[in-house]
């Protein structure tokens, strides 16, 4: 294992830092000086630069040692949300990140930065330039973001000033960027067979995507921000490209970019959410006899069809924060890191 000099203030944990957020996270991290620990379930790549520790969250025992003698973590374990695993949601979300907060009291760690959603306030109707005093949503898109909404409560609330542990919250939306495990791959599979010719809606609807580097960015301002007497402190704050686009305008570009055929046909918005509901209306009733896994559900519609996107101006007026990588170079970045899921030419 290796060991290393600490200077104060410069020592952190990534907890999920095997992930794809997390390993943007330690590489930014490191670019900067501190001393780096990652807590996760699986070590995913090689570092000598890097302090790894295996194990699970949800366990304290196992989180301590590697919280020992550090003063920063980031939270941004997650499971991936197409898992639909709603136990799993519920254990690393709600129960590991109690068990985060107590190992973190503990061991003495003076600031927890959390990796929430800016899912946490959406319903599936439309928002346009939401800020963070819009409240919970009272019926989440999904069961994931219902455990994140837990999640972001637990940490928010475990702010505790008077014995020196200060917590907030980053909100990003629509991450993505080389190395992402998500959004571009199952985008690129539903164009290989046949699902990306339309487009739900007219099409105009803004969306924020928001790049991985941008979103390290955001974390690593607020953990050198937070403090006593913060605006940070307990605090939720929005991290976006701050370049909303239309959500069909970014997967044509990611699409043509890898060499796809980007979607044309228009069908109306109220359409395809009745179909979807209609699915999984059917589904529901055939569920005692077969159980099939829909792609095209109600919520997802929404997430397609309707605009999202949300004001970083807090971050902007209590951390500084200003997105480092413009939207048209993220794109770029992201389409060249992809170079397996282009399009073979005939």
């Amino acid at each position: 294992m290796a060991t290393r000099l600490r200077s104060a203030g410069r020592s952190c944990t990534v907890i999920g830092g095997s992930g794809f957020l997390g390993q943007h996270m330690v590489e930014q991290l490191l670019a900067k000086g501190y001393s780096v620990n990652v807590f996760d379930i699986q070590q995913s790549f090689e570092s000598e630069q890097v302090t790894f520790f295996l194990g699970d969250l949800c366990d304290k025992e196992a989180l301590l040692p590697a919280l020992q003698g550090v003063s920063v973590v980031f939270h941004c374990a997650s499971p991936a949300p197409s898992s639909d695993n709603r136990e799993l949601f519920y254990k690393v979300n709600f129960m590991g990140t109690k068990a985060v907060i107590e190992a973190c009291r503990e061991a003495g760690v003076q600031k927890l930065v959390l990796t929430s959603s800016a899912s946490v306030v959406f319903e599936g109707t439309d928002i346009k330039n939401g800020s963070e005093d819009l409240p919970y949503a009272q019926k989440p898109i999904d069961y994931y973001t219902e455990t994140k909404i837990l999640q972001e409560k637990e940490v928010l609330s475990a702010n505790d000033p008077d014995n020196n542990f200060f917590t907030t919250a980053i909100r990003p939306h629509g991450i993505f960027g080389p190395r992402d495990p998500q959004l571009v791959p199952i985008l690129i599979q539903a164009a290989r067979s046949g699902k990306m010719k339309f487009i739900i809606g007219d099409g105009k609807n803004l969306v924020d995507f928001t790049y991985v580097e941008n979103v390290v960015h955001g974390h690593i301002l607020a953990a050198e921000k937070l403090h006593k007497g913060s605006p940070l402190c307990g605090k939720a704050f929005h991290i976006t490209n701050d370049e909303p686009i239309p959500f069909w305008t970014f997967m044509s570009r990611i699409l043509t970019g890898l060499d796809y055929d980007p979607p044309k046909y228009h069908i109306p918005y109220w359409l395809a959410y009745y179909l979807a509901l209609l699915l999984s209306l059917l589904l529901a009733l055939l569920r005692p006899l077969v159980t099939i896994k829909a792609t095209f559900t109600p919520m997802r519609v929404a997430l397609a069809g309707t605009f999202h996107y949300y004001s970083c101006e807090r971050a902007k007026r209590a951390m500084g924060y200003r997105p480092v990588v413009s939207l048209d170079e993220a794109i770029a970045r992201t389409v060249q890191s992809y170079p397996g899921l282009r399009r073979a030419r005939a």
